[in-house]
């Protein structure tokens, strides 16, 4: 008797305030590349480069892309079985997290506020 492998089912992904508008002004490459890597990560694959980023909160995760015009960041949560949280994108300019991007990921509506 043979098992057949199954795919995970795909999760949603759901943009948290400004996450959207913030990687449609990403270059087209950096874009197509955050693309392909959320939907690795929509399956349950891990995204080629990356790293947790627990002090925005629990379970968040960072995506970085690198090209000609710099480095790139995306948060998001993948946490919970319904969805993806994206919480925000930016480019990284500085050795260090600029504070601002921190507190843009922890916006209202966050899924890592709260006892979840």
């Amino acid at each position: 008797m043979s098992e057949k492998a199954t795919m995970p089912e795909e999760k949603a992904i759901v943009w948290m305030g400004t996450s959207f508008e913030d990687v449609l002004a990403f270059p087209r490459t950096v874009r197509k590349e955050v693309g392909y890597q959320l939907h690795r990560v929509q399956y349950g694959i891990e995204p080629k480069d990356w790293k947790p980023f627990s002090e925005v909160g629990a379970g968040v995760n960072e995506i970085r892309v690198r090209d000609a015009s710099g480095t790139y960041r995306v948060m998001y949560v993948a946490k919970f079985d319904e969805a993806i949280y994206v919480l925000h994108g930016f480019q990284k300019k500085t050795q260090q997290t600029d504070k601002r991007y921190r507190q843009n990921a922890l916006q209202p509506g966050n899924p890592t506020a709260g006892k979840r």
